[in-house]
């Protein structure tokens, strides 16, 4: 038996997600409901991607992912179904996907395609539906048609230029640790060996790479690989997020590191 996740940009004021897990219970019952996220900010899609990479690969295979992430962003919103390394995923074709999986060769095929007269339950319906289905048969015994899926214009890779790597925000946690778009495998490429600074709001600065949270004193900045692989900007027992303005999509952020 596999299991079900959810990810989403409805967060938990109104009943949405409950909306979500009941007809999903309906559709595919037996099978658990398992959160990954429903706090994503909306229309953030680097966010979601990001916390969608970040989760799925720790399910066993065979889970379906379903994402409820800015359902209607187009004007004929379409439910695809996306297969890649034993791992299923529905989803608007909203940009999502491609950005999350990124260049790794995937099958896909559309689902539902909302009219008019179609709401988000109708949505969910199918979606619950395509599930049971996978528990039984393999995506491409479905006799979906083939999707190319739509691919979005933003990128999760900093910018380059000379020896200078400018990041932006892709999340913060629990904790108000920042996570920025870089990770270990691209900091160490564009390093090569070279000393950096880590550099943000115009006069902050990390110039070395911690292990532990506990390298440095208790209220004091350090520069961390989170367990996804990301680069974070984090204080001992504080919270960085607040203490130094940093936000998703902040104007003044300004977060570069300069190789020398």
């Amino acid at each position: 038996m596999g299991c079900i996740t959810l990810l989403s940009d409805f967060g938990l004021q109104d009943a949405s997600v409950a909306i979500a897990r009941g007809i999903l219970m309906q559709r595919a019952p037996g099978l658990p409901i398992i959160d990954i996220s429903h706090e994503v900010k909306p229309f953030h899609t680097r966010q979601a991607a990001y916390l969608l990479t970040s989760a799925y690969k720790n399910f066993p295979v065979g889970t379906c992912h379903v994402l409820l992430f800015d359902l209607f962003s187009e004007s004929s919103p379409r439910l695809a179904l996306c297969a890649y390394n034993g791992h299923y995923f529905l989803s608007p074709d909203n940009g999502l996907l491609p950005l999350a999986l990124g260049a790794v060769t995937y099958d896909a095929w559309q689902c539902f395609e909302i009219a008019k007269e179609n709401t988000y339950t109708d949505w969910l319906t199918t979606a619950g539906s395509i599930v049971d289905s996978l528990q039984s048969k393999q995506a491409g015994a479905l006799n979906l048609p083939g999707l190319k899926l739509k691919e979005t214009t933003k990128k999760t890779a900093p910018s380059v230029t000379g020896n200078t790597v400018l990041c932006e925000v892709i999340h913060i946690d629990h904790y108000e640790n920042v996570v920025i778009n870089i990770t270990r495998d691209q900091f160490e490429g564009y390093r090569n060996g070279r000393a950096f600074r880590l550099v943000f709001m115009g006069m902050e600065e990390i110039e070395e790479i911690s292990n532990s949270y506990h390298d440095v004193r208790e209220g004091y900045k350090l520069g961390r690989f989170n367990s996804n692989g990301y680069l974070e900007i984090c204080i001992n027992r504080g919270k960085a997020a607040s203490l130094f303005g940093l936000r998703l999509d902040g104007k003044h952020n300004d977060i570069k590191i300069l190789f020398e």
